[in-house]
């Protein structure tokens, strides 16, 4: 099971804790060391760690290098391993790097969160060709949704290898928000016991690095300026010219809390209480259904259209204007303005990215995969749990 970034840690962990649970199974987790030590926290939120840890060769910045380096070290460790089968998950470079290096091994890659497209190959970079490529290796795809699903039908994959899982983030994020965090975070209690309105901001993706990111920042700053009664969590990316990026126009707004980056635990929690979401992340547009929050998404185009179709998600671009009008209309629209202040929102939604069974609908679809057990029955398609 290859894990490279945060988001690879957060979905993966609960299938690790489902197949470490089969009496057929023995997942090994190697990360790659894209994230490191994120990573190594975040395994540890679930209880888990590592068996393999990969080391990245050093000075590679490209996406180019990046692959490289890690279609290398995932071939060799495949070599000297007595694997199975290769897992990967999403659109990462080491998830792309995985499906690669157990393809050349000839073992079977199963693609967990396997047909998102966004329609434009360029957008998301590199991540909307990553998952197309994957696609082609896998012997197993895990469909988040149905709409992945038709996604994968409509590109000619096998219907017989495809199985509607939900999405595994959820899974995870609720297991994360009801654990309680370790030592308590004094960020999430200040909140918590404050009981003011919060909006959670991200912003992180290739795309827009630069001044796309930077315009997010002021219209975050120009928004919390607008409702000092707010309180805005940005928990920025471990990039460190990203995460400047992003707050030079925050810094100083007494309503603004910068403190890089979250160890998930306390981000789900955050993230339960929110009012709105403001991000360009994919994870978090799903994440965010679980509680019915509602989420700004800060891009052109969305491969988590199931979202937007809901009315859970709106994509507002980048641009200063639209993403400050955005937030206004979606306060209003969702009924949290009330005598000028904002109240939190309370009341969840359907959820149209699964069940928070998926996990154990992943770890069955692995065993029919391999011989061990019956296939699993797809996500019913009329699910939309009251999470």
């Amino acid at each position: 099971m290859v894990v490279g970034t945060r988001p690879e840690a957060i979905k993966l962990a609960p299938v690790v804790q489902e197949l470490s649970r089969q009496d057929w199974a023995e997942p090994v987790v190697v990360t790659t060391g894209q994230h490191g030590e994120v990573v190594r926290e975040t395994l540890a939120c679930f209880g888990l760690r590592a068996q393999v840890e990969l080391t990245l060769p050093p000075g590679g910045t490209s996406v180019t290098d990046l692959t490289a380096g890690l279609l290398s070290g995932l071939g060799t460790q495949l070599r000297s391993s007595a694997a199975d089968a290769v897992m990967v998950q999403g659109d990462t470079s080491s998830a792309l790097a995985g499906a690669l290096a157990g393809f050349f091994a000839r073992l079977p890659v199963v693609h967990v969160e396997a047909g998102l497209r966004s329609g434009d190959l360029r957008s998301p970079f590199p991540e909307e060709a990553h998952r197309r490529m994957i696609a082609e290796l896998s012997d197993l795809h895990l469909a988040p949704t149905h709409t992945a699903h038709r996604n994968l039908l409509a590109e000619s994959m096998a219907p017989d290898r495809i199985v509607v899982t939900g999405n595994t983030v959820i899974d995870a994020v609720i297991a994360a928000s009801r654990r309680p965090v370790k030592g308590r975070d004094p960020l999430v209690r200040g909140i918590e016991l404050s009981g003011a309105p919060l909006v959670l901001v991200t912003a992180h993706r290739r795309e827009n690095w630069g001044e796309p990111i930077r315009r997010i920042g002021r219209a975050v700053a120009d928004i919390g300026r607008r409702y000092p009664e707010v309180v805005f969590v940005v928990a920025a990316h471990m990039n460190p010219s990203v995460r400047s990026a992003l707050e030079h126009s925050l810094r100083g707004l007494p309503n603004v809390h910068l403190p890089g980056p979250i160890p998930y635990g306390s981000f789900a929690r955050l993230l339960a209480r929110s009012a709105l979401a403001i991000t360009d992340s994919g994870g978090i547009q799903e994440e965010a259904a679980a509680f019915g929050v509602p989420v700004l998404v800060t891009r052109d185009h969305t491969e988590r259209t199931e979202g937007i179709d809901s009315g859970l998600a709106r994509l507002v671009g980048t641009e200063e204007s639209e993403i400050v009008a955005a937030a206004e209309k979606e306060f209003a629209r969702e009924g949290v303005l009330s005598g000028g202040a904002i109240r939190p929102r309370t009341t969840p939604r359907g959820n149209p990215y699964g069940d928070g069974r998926a996990a154990a609908r992943c770890a069955a679809a692995c065993g029919w995969l391999l011989g061990a057990r019956p296939r699993p029955d797809d996500l019913p398609k009329d699910t939309e749990e009251q999470l």
